[in-house]
Order: structure tokens, then C-alpha cells, then sequence
């Protein structure tokens, strides 16, 4: 492997750390303040897993950045509203619909709700 190859294998393993820690500041500063969370926050963690969304499933598997998205879903704390922006995601991602569902599965996280347009939020 080449200097060049080991440069650039280190730049994606510090970016990755990056926003990692950026997410997770993100969700401690929002849940820490009292402050109400919006779907705008779910959605923009689940960007992180834009790649993994638009080419579905198993290929490419999501990475890094994607599970650590997915695993600060359950920091939120408030599960039926996590839920809520989730089946709102698949409603309007209907192509996508099926990897954002397998992407708790993939990154061996349980939300515990099932991501399917049948589950109810309420419970």
C-alpha cells in the first residue's frame, strides 16, 4: 500500500470521528436544553445514510458515519417520536422505502419499532 493510500485511508477515518462527534454533540446539546426536536433532526441523521438509501440494499452496506447516525436515533429518548419521523421518511422516500427500513437491521441497532408504513407510533 502506498503512502498516498495510507494518507488518504487516515483523512477518511478522522472525517468519519468528525461527524460522529458532531452528531453526537448535536443530540446531547438538543436533548440537554429541553428543547423540542423536530423530524428535521431524524432526517438529517439519516442523510448521513444517503448512499446506502439511493442504491439500497445489501450493496453498499452503510457505513461508519450511517450506524452512528442510526445508534444516536435512540439518544433522542422519545422513541414513538422518532417512530413518527421515520414512517414520515418512508412515506415520502417510497423508491428508498426498503433500504431505510433495513438500516437499524444493517447496523445492528434496534429502534424498537419495526420501519414499515403498517406500525403504529402510538404504542
Amino acid at each position: 500500500m502506498g503512502l498516498n493510500n495510507q494518507m488518504e485511508m487516515v483523512k477518511q477515518k478522522a472525517s468519519t470521528v468528525v461527524i460522529g462527534v458532531l452528531m453526537w454533540a448535536i443530540i446531547i446539546a438538543v436533548c440537554g436544553s429541553g428543547a423540542i426536536i423536530e423530524c428535521s433532526t431524524v432526517t438529517s441523521l439519516v442523510s448521513t445514510c444517503s448512499a446506502f438509501i439511493a442504491n439500497g440494499s445489501p450493496d453498499p452496506l452503510p457505513g461508519t458515519p450511517c450506524c452512528d447516525a442510526i445508534v444516536s436515533l435512540n439518544a433522542i429518548g422519545d422513541q414513538r417520536f422518532v417512530c413518527r419521523c421515520m414512517m414520515g421518511l418512508i412515506s415520502t422516500n417510497g423508491p428508498n422505502a426498503t433500504a431505510i427500513a433495513t438500516l437499524p437491521g444493517f447496523c445492528g441497532v434496534s429502534l424498537g419499532f419495526i420501519i414499515d408504513p403498517n406500525t403504529d407510533c402510538s404504542l
